[in-house]
């Protein structure tokens, strides 16, 4: 499996299912965590889904790219009650596991039109 078959994996399985019972087949236990909300480590991961996942969120992939053992996805996140966030993940992987993660967030983007015409997807 690629880098970016790992990852897309992981969204549709982890993500798209709300299921967690798989994690140890994509992440490390020292997991390494640049969103400053969420804590270091699998369990920091495994925390956040735990209030993440009440929000019933659907992750569409829209673009990935690799280089070497770096993956960046931009997606759209549709919450169960129609919000909609804009989200550029990028992981890093080591050993065929993810082993750190970046992401900047663009929240509540439902409704708005952009004043330039470009679509934000």
């Amino acid at each position: 499996m690629t880098n970016k078959e790992l990852v897309q994996a992981f969204y549709e399985k982890v993500f798209n299912c709300w299921d967690i019972s798989n994690i140890d087949a994509f992440m490390h236990d020292d997991y390494k965590q640049h969103n400053a909300n969420i804590l270091d480590g699998k369990d920091g991961f495994l925390k956040f889904c735990s209030l993440f996942f009440r929000k019933r969120p659907h992750m569409n992939i829209y673009h990935m790219m690799e280089d070497g053992d770096k993956v960046c996805v931009f997606v759209k996140c549709t919450l169960e009650d129609g919000t909609i966030n804009k989200v550029f993940d990028m992981y890093r992987i080591r050993d065929g596991k993810l082993a750190e993660h970046w992401d900047c967030v663009e929240h509540n983007v439902e409704g708005i039109n952009p004043i330039n015409g470009n679509d934000l997807f």
